[in-house]
């Protein structure tokens, strides 16, 4: 539970926390899902909402490893809108910018309540504008998987992209032409929901592996295709080349480096952005320089870790999402690049998840604050523009957690009084690292005490935020709607802030 957060949320506001025998339960539900008959085949969309009596009001979940090459939700947006369905629940893993057939669902009432970990786009704007008619809920990769599992979040039917089926049910993300690496987020989804549905482009005899065990299946669909595995690279993952970026970099690496952090067997996680790949590539030349090798890394793999773990200057690699095609391929040949789940990556009741065994990790930031709450949530005047994803999971499993970010993006400064939304609390967050000066939360007076004898220069938060109001002058503040559009949950349960609508008026 949190202690540090502070946030006007409402008195009746509803908690879905998980009681203490979580596991328990969760293996009750999952005993009860497998199923005893042979997987059905589904010859159309059509056939599988007719033959799963897909209804009004149900909660039907998908995944994102496609990320914007998906076509599987697309799909079913298609068929629902056709059916005239009505106040149905969506709870995908996270909702891209391509995902555009749910803006047309959304002003219909055919979607009214969502679950996601992470949202952008269109279908973002339009609900931060306040045209979702039920509520949306914002939690963590970790969150979601511990909310399907204890029951809090019951799915009625999964549909899960699959780049590759056997005729057993059984799937794989390592092959096939849309082939996507792991398929992490979709576990919890296929174990506990109430039907599970395979959607592929790819149909084989038989697998000698997989990710996804076909005595969960109910169905499977085959379709011409899944979408685009080329949609995955959402993003460049090349290394920063602007000075500021790269002085971020090489400040962090050298901070890491007189903590100690950087050291046989040690572990760490970081973004998939430009600078924190400079930082990726600094901690290589260090590993290189002083013969040390790590024993993992982990989360969404990209090149630089796959080039470090080719190297043998990482042990393993722990995937849940491959962010590019060569983590795909990487995934598909070597035994050390392994798969796990969201549940096993970080939900918080899973005591030796991934997160709790990280060194460090290296995280980004829209907006910190002078309590060091983080925001990657909304942007300034209030615009859903991201959410956790994994960031609250690792940030609290981590021995150590680094946000890294220039000082003013966009000529907006990155430091508040206080952030628009909560998305990390404060008290998870230890280091934040800019180019114009460092800053360390005072809870962690170990680390403040290890840099005592060092050069790295240590500010209060608040200097920093006076920095940057000498830059830029003092931010005009953006007026607040009384309108809630959603919330903000934590990965155990408990909400710690609200989202508010958007009002065209207030924009300055």
């Amino acid at each position: 539970m949190l202690n540090g957060v502070k946030r006007d949320i409402p008195k009746n506001l509803p908690r879905f926390i998980s009681s203490d025998d979580f596991l328990n339960k969760s293996r009750r539900l999952i005993e009860k899902k497998k199923k005893q008959s042979k997987t059905v085949f589904f010859n159309s969309y059509d056939e599988v909402f007719d033959k799963l009596k897909i209804k009004d009001k149900q909660t039907l979940s998908f995944h994102h490893h496609l990320r914007n090459g998906d076509k599987v939700i697309q799909d079913v947006s298609k068929i629902i809108k056709k059916l005239g369905l009505k106040d149905l629940h969506f709870a995908p893993s996270s909702i891209f910018p391509s995902y555009t057939n749910m803006i047309d669902l959304i002003f219909n009432g055919n979607i009214t309540n969502i679950h996601t970990n992470y949202l952008n786009g269109e279908v973002a704007k339009i609900i931060s504008e306040g045209k979702l008619k039920g509520k949306l809920v914002m939690n963590t990769h970790g969150g979601r998987a511990r909310a399907i599992e204890s029951g809090d979040l019951g799915i009625d039917v999964a549909f899960i992209a699959c780049p590759t089926v056997d005729k057993f049910g059984n799937g794989t993300g390592a092959i096939g032409k849309n082939a996507c690496g792991t398929l992490g987020y979709c576990i919890s989804d296929l174990e506990y929901a109430k039907k599970v549905v395979l959607v592929t482009d790819n149909l084989v005899g038989k697998l000698d592996s997989y990710q996804l065990n076909g005595e969960y299946v109910d169905g499977v669909l085959v379709v011409d295709s899944i979408g685009e595995a080329k949609g995955i690279v959402s993003g460049t993952t090349e290394i920063t080349k602007d000075p500021v970026g790269l002085k971020i970099a090489k400040d962090c690496s050298s901070l890491l480096y007189e903590l100690d952090l950087i050291k046989n067997n040690f572990s760490m996680q970081t973004g998939a952005g430009k600078t924190s790949l400079a930082v990726v590539n600094y901690v290589k030349d260090i590993m290189k320089k002083q013969n040390i090798i790590g024993e993992f890394a982990s989360g969404g793999i990209t090149k630089s870790y796959v080039d470090m773990l080719e190297e043998g200057l990482f042990k393993k690699l722990y995937d849940v999402q491959c962010f590019d095609l060569d983590a795909v391929k990487s995934f598909r040949k070597n035994k050390n690049h392994i798969a796990m789940s969201a549940s096993e990556y970080g939900n918080p009741f899973v005591k030796n998840s991934i997160a709790n065994k990280l060194d460090f990790v290296i995280l980004g930031a829209t907006e910190i604050d002078i309590d060091f709450n983080v925001n990657v949530t909304t942007d300034s005047i209030g615009y859903i523009i991201g959410g956790s994803g994994g960031h609250a999971d690792i940030a609290k499993g981590a021995k150590v957690t680094i946000i890294i970010s220039p000082l003013i993006k966009s000529r907006i400064p990155i430091i508040k009084e206080k952030v628009n939304t909560i998305t990390t609390p404060g008290e998870d967050i230890d280091i934040l690292i800019t180019e114009r000066g460092i800053a360390i939360n005072p809870k962690r007076k170990d680390l403040i005490e290890k840099l005592k004898t060092t050069k790295i220069k240590i500010y209060d938060i608040k200097e920093l935020l006076e920095k940057t109001h000498n830059l830029t002058g003092v931010p005009s503040k953006i007026k607040v709607s009384d309108d809630i559009i959603g919330y903000v949950e934590y990965r155990d349960g408990t909400y710690i802030d609200v989202l508010r609508e958007v009002h065209n008026d207030y924009i300055r």
